[in-house]
């Protein structure tokens, strides 16, 4: 049996999004499958069935090198692509394939507008490195896996109103250009006008405890409150997600949840909307302004000081959406 390794070392969305090619090598070579990651991010692939074996490092590649030399493999399937894993790689001596990562073209894209990223989700991208393996996309989808542990109970978690469903709203994103800003969302939580549960992490609580303290009893803020495991399982759990461009956005589409997606200073043609997510998912964004993307991450504030392509969000259309999805 061939013993193959993958390299994803972060984020939540990116991890998610080599669920594909995890599951498609697993199944359609046998191999046996480990993955390397760093460790804050062990929680979201430990639980997945198709790998076998999960190691982890904190803060550098050469803690686990001596480790990932006695496995010996067979191959290496590099889906980060940067200057570690040429590190990692050139010290295991094993053969190995990158994924197409396209940075002369995003920096064309994002610097001069000039559009050459090809129309290719990054997943299929993803899938490029295991081609010579005989590996193809079987079209699935995305997979995220919640432990047991971490299924919440609605029920007992959320008021009554909310048993009989609620819409999620992912507040949060790294970068505040590519959040919603706080009246933004007020507007959005008073007009959908049903209930609501608010997901985050720390970061998103006080803007959540906002949200809530303007809101009716319709709104519960869950941020900060759950892991994101627990958080994956209220997505799970709803009728739809509202979501900025960000980790549960992909974990949405793992749970085939439809989905609105808010774009911001990102756009969806840099290649990692929401990938097979459920039937009726939109996305939301000012595909008008030219000053868009301005970078292929985000900023913490405007560059331009006029954060058009969030605060010229057509919040009634996103409302009047979210509410038909409840129907």
């Amino acid at each position: 049996m061939k013993k193959i390794l993958i390299l994803r070392f972060s984020s939540i969305g990116d991890i998610v999004l080599t669920t594909p090619v995890v599951r498609a090598v697993k199944e359609q070579t046998g191999a046996e499958v480990h993955y390397l990651t760093k460790q804050p991010f062990t929680g979201i692939v430990a639980p997945n069935p198709y790998i076998d074996r999960v190691i982890t490092f904190q803060k550098d590649i050469d803690e686990v090198v001596e480790e990932l030399k006695n496995e010996q493999y067979d191959y290496i399937i590099d889906l980060h692509h940067n200057l570690r894993t040429l590190r990692l790689k050139r010290k295991l001596k094993r053969p190995a394939k990158s994924f197409p990562k396209l940075n002369i073209q995003k920096f064309l894209y994002v610097r001069l507008g000039w559009k050459m990223m090809p129309d290719l989700h990054i997943v299929d991208r993803y899938f490029e490195t295991v081609r010579h393996l005989g590996v193809n996309n079987d079209q699935k989808g995305l997979d995220y896996f919640i432990p047991e542990s971490e299924e919440v109970d609605v029920t007992s978690f959320l008021p009554e109103i909310f048993h009989t469903g609620y819409i999620a709203i992912a507040m949060g994103a790294q970068f505040a250009t590519k959040r919603l800003p706080l009246e933004k969302l007020e507007e959005l939580v008073h007009k959908i006008q049903l209930p609501v549960v608010l997901l985050g992490g720390k970061e998103d609580e006080l803007t959540g405890n906002q949200l809530a303290a303007i809101a009716s009893s319709n709104v519960f803020n869950a941020a900060g409150k759950c892991t994101l495991g627990q958080s994956a399982s209220l997505v799970k759990q709803s009728v739809c997600l509202v979501t900025h461009d960000t980790g549960l956005m992909h974990i949405g589409s793992a749970f085939k949840k439809r989905i609105f997606s808010i774009w911001g200073n990102t756009t969806p043609e840099l290649g990692m909307y929401p990938y097979l997510p459920g039937e009726g998912s939109e996305l939301f964004e000012q595909k008008e302004l030219s000053c868009r993307p301005c970078s292929k991450i985000g900023y913490q504030k405007c560059p331009k000081g006029h954060f058009k392509c969030m605060n010229d969000q057509n919040i009634d259309e996103i409302a009047t959406k979210v509410r038909k999805a409840f129907d």
